[in-house]
C-alpha cells in the first residue's frame, strides 16, 4: 500500500509538472498567434488558385502553347522583311579609280575635253590641235570612266524589301500546324488537371484541418469527462464510499487521456499549417474555420469546384483529361511522321527582292538620286542523298507513332481503373456515413445514463469508462465519415480532370489509425464493447492500407 501511494504521488508530480508546461506553451502560442483569421471552404478555394505556383506553371505552358501554335499558322502567310542601312567607306582599293584620296601622293586625274575639229582653222593650228589631244588622252587615267560606279564611295544608303513564300512543302507546314494545336490543346488539358487537383488538394486540406480540429474538441471533451469522475472518486474516497483501487482507476484513466489531447492539438497544428502553406498565408497567423465539418456542405463544394473549374459531370473514358492528352500526344505523333515522309518530295518557294541604293556626297540621304534593284526568283530543293538520315527520321517517327498508340490503350486501361476505383470509393464512404447516423447520439446518450448510474452507485467504473470509450469512437467516426463522404463526391466531380493516380487517400493524416485510448490495455474487458472497438479498429487500419496501395 506504501508501494502504491508513493508511485501514486510521483505519478501525480510528474503529471502536474507536464500540465503547466503545456498549459504554459497552449497559452505561449495563443499569445504568439493573436487574433485569429476567419476562412471558409469558399475563400480558401478561390485564395488557393491565386497562390498556386503549379497553375501559374501551367498558365505559362498554355501561353507558350499558343505562341507556338501562332508561329506554326505564320507559314502559311508571306514573309516580309525591310531593312534599312547606311555604311561608311574609310579607305577602299577603289579610291584612287571613284576620286577618293586612298594615296596621298596620287596624282591630280587629268580631265580631257572632246576634241572638235575646226575646218576653218589653217593647217599648223589644227595639226596642233590634233596633236593636243591625242597627247591629253594617253595622259588621262584610264579608270577614270569607273569613278561613278558604286565601288569605293563614301557615303552608301540602302532600302531593301524581301518577300518570300512557300509554295509547296510536301505536307510539312500542314503537319506543324497540327503539331502545335494539339500542343495547345494538352496545354489547356494540363492547366484544367492543374485547377482541378488544387481544388482538391485545398479541400482535403481544409477538411483535414477541420477534422483534426474536431477530433482535438472530443479528445478535450473525453479529458473533461474523466476529470469530472475523477473528483467525484476522490470526493467518495474522502468520505470512505470508495476504495483506493477505484481513485486510482480514475486518476490513470483522466491522466491517460492527457497525452491524446496534447497528440491531437499537435495534429491541428500541423494540418492547419498545411491549409496555410497552400494558401501562402503565415505560419504565426490563426485559423478559425467557419465551413462545420457536416457532409451537408458536399453540395456546396461540389458547387464550388465546378465554377472554378468549369468540369461537367462526365465520367465516361473518353472525357478524362488523361485519354484526351493520351490522344492528343499521338496526333502529335502521327504528324511528325507526316513530316518525316515530306523529307523525301521537293519543296518550292517563291522569293522577290526590291532595293533602293543611293551614294551621296555627304551623310545625308536627302536630295540623292537613288537607284533601284529588283529581282524575283524560285527555288526548289530536292533531297538527292542524305546518306540514311531521312529513312533513319522516318523509322524514330514511326517508333514513336506505335509507343504512343500502346500508351494510349494503357492509359484507357489505367482510366478505367481508376473510375472503378472512384465508384467504390464513393459507395464506401456513403456507407460508412449511413452507417454512422445516429450513432453519436445513442452514444451520447448511453453515456449519459452510465454516468447517472454510476453516480447513484448502480454500475461501476469500469461501465462508465467503457461508455466513454465508445462515446468517443463514435463522434470520430462520425466526423471521419462526413470527411471522407465530401472528399470522395468531390473527387467523384472533379473525376474527368483529375490525373490518373493522383487519388487523395480517404483517410486523414490527422486521425491515427489506433483510436482505442492506453487506458483500455489496463481495464478488465466487458464483453461485446471491447471487440466492437478493436474490430472498428482493425477494418479502419486495414481501409487504410488498401487506400494507401
Amino acid at each position: 500500500m506504501r508501494r502504491i501511494r508513493r508511485r501514486s504521488a510521483v505519478d501525480g508530480a510528474w503529471l502536474a509538472l507536464t500540465a503547466v508546461v503545456w498549459l504554459g506553451g497552449a497559452s505561449g502560442a495563443a499569445s504568439a498567434q493573436g487574433v485569429a483569421v476567419s476562412l471558409s471552404l469558399e475563400e480558401a478555394l478561390r485564395r488557393a488558385e491565386s497562390a498556386s505556383e503549379q497553375v501559374a506553371i501551367s498558365r505559362a505552358g498554355v501561353l507558350r502553347a499558343r505562341g507556338q501554335q501562332r508561329e506554326a499558322r505564320s507559314q502559311y502567310f508571306p514573309q516580309v522583311f525591310a531593312s534599312l542601312g547606311y555604311t561608311r567607306t574609310l579607305d577602299s582599293e577603289f579610291s584612287a579609280f571613284s576620286g577618293g584620296d586612298a594615296d596621298s601622293t596620287a596624282a591630280e586625274p587629268v580631265t580631257c575635253g572632246s576634241f572638235t575639229p575646226n575646218p576653218a582653222l589653217p593647217l599648223s593650228q589644227r595639226v596642233d590641235s590634233l596633236e593636243s589631244a591625242v597627247r591629253c588622252q594617253s595622259d588621262e587615267n584610264p579608270f577614270a570612266a569607273f569613278r561613278n560606279l558604286p565601288f569605293g564611295r563614301e557615303n552608301q544608303w540602302r532600302l531593301d524589301l524581301s518577300v518570300s513564300q512557300t509554295l509547296f512543302s510536301g505536307g510539312r507546314v500542314q503537319a506543324q500546324n497540327r503539331i502545335a494545336g494539339a500542343g495547345r490543346r494538352v496545354a489547356e488539358l494540363g492547366l484544367a488537371s492543374s485547377r482541378a487537383q488544387l481544388v482538391l488538394e485545398t479541400a482535403q486540406a481544409y477538411l483535414d484541418a477541420a477534422l483534426a480540429e474536431r477530433l482535438y474538441r472530443i479528445a478535450e471533451a473525453t479529458y473533461s469527462q474523466a476529470d469530472s469522475t475523477y473528483a467525484q472518486v476522490r470526493l467518495a474516497r474522502q468520505v470512505g464510499n470508495q476504495p483506493e483501487f477505484e481513485l486510482l482507476r480514475a486518476q490513470v484513466t483522466r491522466d491517460t487521456q492527457r497525452p491524446i489531447v496534447i497528440t491531437r492539438r499537435a495534429e491541428r497544428d500541423i494540418a492547419q499549417l498545411r491549409l496555410k502553406q497552400l494558401l501562402n498565408l503565415a505560419a504565426e497567423a490563426a485559423l478559425d474555420l467557419t465551413t462545420s465539418l457536416d457532409a451537408a456542405e458536399s453540395t456546396m463544394l461540389l458547387r464550388l469546384a465546378g465554377e472554378i473549374t468549369g468540369v461537367e459531370a462526365d465520367t465516361t473514358l473518353a472525357s478524362r483529361a488523361a485519354v484526351r492528352q493520351a490522344m492528343e500526344s499521338l496526333q502529335i505523333q502521327e504528324a511528325q511522321l507526316t513530316i518525316a515522309r515530306a523529307e523525301r518530295l521537293p519543296a518550292l518557294s517563291l522569293s522577290m527582292q526590291y532595293g533602293r541604293v543611293g551614294y551621296p556626297t555627304n551623310a545625308s540621304p536627302f536630295d540623292t538620286p537613288f537607284r533601284t534593284n529588283w529581282t524575283v526568283g524560285a527555288s526548289l530543293q530536292l533531297p538527292v542523298f542524305t546518306g540514311g538520315r531521312l529513312s533513319g527520321s522516318a523509322m524514330v517517327a514511326r517508333a514513336n507513332v506505335d509507343e504512343a498508340t500502346a500508351q494510349l490503350q494503357l492509359t484507357r486501361e489505367l482510366a478505367a481503373l481508376d473510375l472503378r476505383d472512384a465508384v467504390e470509393r464513393l459507395a464506401a464512404a456513403e456507407a460508412a456515413w449511413a452507417a454512422s447516423e445516429g450513432t453519436t447520439t445513442q452514444a451520447t446518450r448511453a453515456y449519459a445514463i452510465a454516468e447517472v448510474r454510476y453516480r447513484e452507485g448502480i454500475s461501476t467504473q469500469l461501465e462508465l469508462n467503457d461508455s466513454r470509450l465508445l462515446l468517443q469512437q463514435a463522434q470520430a467516426n462520425r466526423a471521419q465519415a462526413s470527411r471522407d463522404l465530401q472528399l470522395a463526391r468531390l473527387r467523384w466531380a472533379l473525376l474527368p480532370l483529375l490525373p490518373l493516380g493522383g487519388n487523395v487517400a480517404a483517410s486523414s493524416s490527422a486521425m491515427p489509425a489506433r483510436t482505442t485510448p492506453p487506458q483500455q490495455q489496463i481495464t478488465a474487458p466487458v464483453q461485446g464493447s471491447t471487440q466492437q472497438v478493436s474490430g472498428q479498429t482493425g477494418i479502419r487500419a486495414q481501409a487504410t492500407q488498401v487506400r494507401g496501395n
